[in-house]
């Protein structure tokens, strides 16, 4: 039991520290290739920030536990908006006002309403997760080509992604890092789930409840890092970015792979329970964060969300 508490921790640092990693690589490279920053922002350093959470969700489904990986998604997105955003908030108010954050907003319970459809039935199937998955890749190539049609020069996001974005890093230096950062990655992520999946069977907690708890919570601290050093350094739009891109990347990319890979039935509590938590959680980040044109996400809102997000935990606990 000790032996798989420290696998575990360090499962999450190498999980955190290689997320990090590949994310500075593979953002340098888009960079030396001459795409934008708010292409490379919408679209690398969100799958980046989404890393962690897909190789744990595959590392997961190929092991027969697809239940952690579905926990995993759901409860990475419940943790994002209502941890993540209520802990920023409360540091800071998050001034947003950029129109590339209103208009990808809605996308993120779009794509929630369309996981809830597809979970709704407690079977999950190859064709609904190989679905999930193409509309990853459509959203991508959205996401592009409005950007391309309509690059928003002035918009704040854009400006903030402009100086996060590594520069004149040379060509060789980017390709070691993402590769290097790749590769811990999926080693972090079988070590992860081994230790998690070690803890939850020994306690008789389900695989769903430690992929919606401790997994979700720490896949989600890259999120945490990035939004914490955005809002300190008053880049509320870029803050909210990694949110919003994240949500979006975990409904389409990470929930779709236990469908793809591990089909069948699924914990009933997952599409009810854990789904309308979520579903409550996304509107209530549009409430707070998408009315009006510019918008300041306060103190007040952020410790709502937090309550929320302890209150989900409390509910948890007493459904073991």
């Amino acid at each position: 039991m000790e032996a798989n508490i420290v696998w575990l921790i360090l499962g999450l640092i190498g999980l955190v520290w290689s997320a990090d990693k590949f994310v500075y690589g593979a953002s340098a490279i888009a960079r030396n290739l001459g795409l934008s920053p708010l292409i490379i922002g919408l679209t690398i350093v969100a799958m980046g920030s989404s890393a962690p959470e897909m190789m744990v969700s595959a590392a997961a489904s190929l092991k027969g536990n697809p239940d952690t990986a579905i926990g995993n998604a759901i409860g990475s997105n419940i943790t994002n908006i209502t941890l993540v955003l209520g802990i920023t908030a409360l540091l800071k108010p998050m001034l947003v006002a950029s129109t590339v954050m209103r208009r990808e907003l809605p996308m993120v319970l779009v794509t929630s309403l369309i996981a809830a459809y597809v979970l709704w039935d407690v079977n999950f199937t190859r064709v609904e997760g190989s679905i999930l998955m193409v509309g990853f890749f459509m959203s991508i190539g959205g996401l592009t080509y409005l950007s391309l049609k309509s690059p928003q020069t002035d918009d704040p996001l854009v400006e903030e992604l402009e100086e996060e974005i590594p520069a004149d890093v040379p060509l060789w230096k980017s390709v070691f890092w993402t590769v290097f950062g790749l590769g811990l990655l999926i080693y972090s992520s079988d070590v992860l789930v081994d230790s998690a999946i070690g803890i939850a069977r020994h306690f008789g907690i389900s695989e769903l409840v430690i992929g919606l708890t401790i997994i979700a919570i720490g896949t989600s601290l890259p999120e945490l890092a990035a939004c914490v050093a955005s809002v300190l350094k008053n880049e509320g739009d870029l803050a909210l970015g990694n949110i919003v891109g994240s949500n979006i990347f975990n409904i389409l990319a990470v929930l779709a792979l236990p469908g793809i890979i591990a089909p069948g039935e699924i914990a009933p509590d997952a599409a009810g329970r854990d789904m309308f938590v979520m579903l409550g959680v996304t509107l209530l980040l549009l409430v707070v964060a998408g009315n009006g044109k510019i918008k300041q996400i306060s103190r007040f809102e952020g410790g709502i969300l937090l309550s929320c997000f302890i209150a989900y935990q409390f509910l948890l606990f007493y459904s073991i």
